[in-house]
């Protein structure tokens, strides 16, 4: 045995070679994926802080922000904090223009359960599949026990190693407040345009807008 594997060409060492470097450049891409999701979910809280015992987001001013409606669509929880407290805020102009309270959005799906990560795993996963393509194809031709057994051995290590990145691609379940609202994200971009509207038409009513809009013309 051992002298049939000592025999085995280079194109078969190549190919199981090449088997493995792809499963880890598989790895690489699901890995950089990650943390670019991270990075984006943190840059987009804005400095809120998300505190999963009472499912609620907290603002760098000590200010709550719950549960308002979930996208079924997009899975996501939207979150948005009492326009009250958010109109009165100290520094509301450097947060958000909404008189209706700041909104933040979490994904319900944990990694890669979410649309972008599950595009990005199948990614990954297609590498691997690539990978395997070529020792597969090696053995069909006949490369000859020990070139079998070498393959074999590559190609079985690589599917053992990528295991990982064909499971937890499920969905996670939702587990929704009482009396949540259900609203996608075209109602709820429409209800913002209705909002910024009626801001648009009360700041009209102002007499300073009227005479500022006077002095331009």
């Amino acid at each position: 045995m051992t002298d049939s594997v000592a025999a085995v060409g280079a194109e078969v060492w190549m190919a199981s070679a090449y088997c493995l470097l792809l499963v880890g450049l598989a790895y690489a891409i699901d890995a950089l994926a990650r943390r670019a999701a991270s990075v984006a979910e943190g840059g987009a809280s804005g400095g809120f802080s998300y505190h999963e015992d009472h499912d609620a987001w907290k603002c760098p001013e000590d200010q709550w922000l719950w549960p308002q409606s979930f996208d079924p669509d997009n899975r996501v929880m939207r979150y948005r904090g009492s326009p009250s407290i958010c109109n009165a805020c100290p520094v509301k102009h450097t947060c958000t223009t909404s008189s209706s309270g700041r909104e933040v959005q979490r994904a319900v799906d944990v990694w890669p359960a979410s649309e972008a990560a599950r595009f990005h795993r199948g990614i990954a996963c297609t590498v691997v599949v690539l990978g395997l393509a070529w020792p597969v194809a090696l053995a069909l031709a006949g490369p000859g026990r020990g070139g079998l057994i070498v393959l074999g051995a590559a190609t079985g290590l690589a599917l053992l190693i990528s295991v990982p990145l064909w499971s937890h691609l499920r969905r996670s379940p939702v587990h929704l407040p009482e009396g949540m609202a259900t609203r996608t994200l075209d109602a709820t971009v429409l209800e913002r345009d209705l909002d910024s509207s009626a801001v648009q038409r009360r700041r009209s009513g102002y007499r300073s807008e009227r005479v500022g809009k006077k002095e331009k013309s």
